[in-house]
């Protein structure tokens, strides 16, 4: 029988109401005692860590995760986290990178309807967590209506449906179907970890995120720049470009770069990789010295990007960090 811990910070799948709206108010205790059923198959510890709104969870309280998670993880066969949808994505991916070298599956869960209520699908995405843990894919997962998904390729695409979540450019590590739980074996294919486990949570927050418009005002580059941030992503348009046309954005990006800020762009569209060489407008961004995001989710850059200005200033190194295919992030 495998010994499970349970985490809570908060989210829909705590939640009573409150004077003013749902709030996070149900403990790891009375969710845990609304499945007896789990107790036949696993031995369950639960500890309740925040009692958050996702939306109130920021990289501070990722830190604070990751060092609970990587301190328990030793007496456990895995770890699952009840949080809330709307930045669980955020969560997942920042955790991926923080755990380095994980040995042990983590897994992140919550609801679009709180756990008490009729029609709760809290339930089901737990039941579907346990068993993400018991198949024991040493990775960060997210486990959400009937699909686990590797965490730093989840994005929430719904804010009422119980398909919240999708796995981008990727597909996923297991299935509930009707006949059990199908997986996929090329997770298990690799996952050959090289070197110990180790909590690397130093982070960076100052990183910001730019969807570009038609019309974009070059000057936000110098207003960025002003603001002191020390990693800037962007999304751009179609398979990665931007407008040097009247309102030119270049030289203001080129100009961030050589002040040694790290740039790191992706494409506006949810699948499949931006591909900067393919026009003009994107062979410019590459020439400015920006890095492309490939076919990672902007939740990962961002995150990645994080991570890896927490670990290093050297710009050199950040590059290599990009380069480099930690938790199945990218695709090459």
């Amino acid at each position: 029988m495998k010994k499970v811990l349970l985490l809570t910070t908060g989210g829909t799948i705590a939640a009573r109401e409150s004077g003013n709206g749902l709030a996070p108010d149900i403990n790891s205790e009375d969710i845990i005692a609304l499945l007896p059923e789990l107790k036949h198959s696993f031995q369950i510890d639960t500890k309740d860590i925040l009692n958050l709104d996702s939306s109130n969870i920021q990289p501070e309280e990722w830190q604070y995760i990751a060092q609970v998670v990587a301190e328990q993880l030793p007496f456990y066969d895995g770890v699952i986290i009840t949080h809330g949808t709307d930045t669980m994505a955020y969560t997942a991916s920042a955790l991926s990178f923080m755990l380095q070298n994980l040995k042990k599956p983590v897994v992140l869960t919550g609801a679009q309807i709180p756990i008490e209520q009729m029609f709760t699908d809290a339930k089901r995405n737990l039941q579907t967590a346990f068993a993400a843990v018991d198949l024991g894919i040493p990775k960060v997962m997210i486990a959400f209506f009937d699909k686990i998904i590797n965490g730093c390729r989840a994005v929430k695409v719904r804010t009422l449906g119980f398909n919240a979540f999708e796995s981008i450019s990727a597909s996923y590590i297991g299935e509930v179907y009707a006949d059990g739980v199908h997986w996929n074996e090329n997770y298990f294919i690799n996952q050959k970890k090289k070197g110990e486990f180790s909590l690397k949570d130093q982070l960076c927050t100052d990183v910001f995120l730019l969807k570009l418009i038609p019309g974009t005002n070059p000057e936000i580059f110098d207003m960025l720049l002003h603001m002191k941030y020390r990693g800037i992503v962007i999304e751009a348009f179609g398979a990665g470009g931007t407008h040097f046309e009247r309102r030119n954005l270049l030289p203001k990006l080129k100009r961030l770069v050589d002040h040694g800020i790290t740039v790191v762009a992706r494409s506006q569209c949810l699948y499949e990789k931006s591909d900067f060489s393919l026009y003009e407008v994107g062979q410019k961004l590459l020439d400015c010295g920006v890095i492309p995001g490939r076919d990672m989710t902007t939740e990962a850059i961002v995150t990645k990007l994080m991570w890896a200005l927490g670990q290093t200033e050297d710009k050199d190194e950040i590059r290599k960090i990009f380069d480099t295919n930690y938790v199945d992030e990218v695709t090459f």
